[in-house]
């Protein structure tokens, strides 16, 4: 009876602490629900809780999106409506960047990872949700969360062009961000 208890406590316990809720508007209208990984990168978990209770989130531009790759966002100085689009995914939040929490959670389908630059500790306020697999990112970026609603809605995000993938115009956009618990 203990054994089959545990067992069953294993199976429906939450995995997960916090989640966020973000409403998506433009080519891609609706709800992406995002379970985060606060046992596997509590401080980036932390950052992106905080900045979604501030407001800053609201407002931010899809600004690099790969087809088949990713979708990124989350520069909360360069990304809001009003701003020079060029300079969105070159910016950050007021707070100091993050060391790399890796963990060995693969880059998957619906999986949300922190953008950086060239250095593993240089993560901010950027995220990426993954629209397919990139096992090539396993180990080399944080992952801090996963999709558990709304992919529809992430694989309907404006994609960029270029190799790089850059939203020139007209990006979809993070309306509001909200927690969750």
């Amino acid at each position: 009876m203990r054994n089959a208890l545990l067992a069953l406590l294993m199976t429906t316990a939450p995995a997960f602490a916090a989640g966020l809720e973000l409403t998506i508007e433009g080519q891609a209208n609706g709800t992406v629900t995002i379970d985060l990984l606060e046992d596997v990168a509590p401080r980036h978990v932390k950052r992106l809780t905080a900045l979604a209770s501030e407001g800053a989130y609201d407002g931010v531009a899809f600004h690099r999106v790969i087809d088949g790759f990713m979708a990124q966002t989350g520069d909360v100085e360069f990304g809001k409506p009003g701003d020079d689009i060029r300079m969105a995914g070159r910016g950050g939040s007021s707070k100091p960047d993050l060391d790399a929490e890796f963990s060995d959670i693969p880059f998957t389908r619906g999986v949300v990872g922190m953008a950086r630059s060239q250095s593993p500790n240089s993560a901010n306020s950027q995220f990426f949700i993954m629209f397919g697999d990139g096992a090539f990112l396993n180990g080399q970026y944080t992952v801090v969360g996963k999709v558990t609603k709304g992919m529809d809605v992430v694989d309907r995000i404006k994609r960029g062009t270029g190799p790089n993938g850059a939203v020139t115009s007209d990006p979809d956009r993070i309306k509001s961000a909200r927690v969750t618990r």
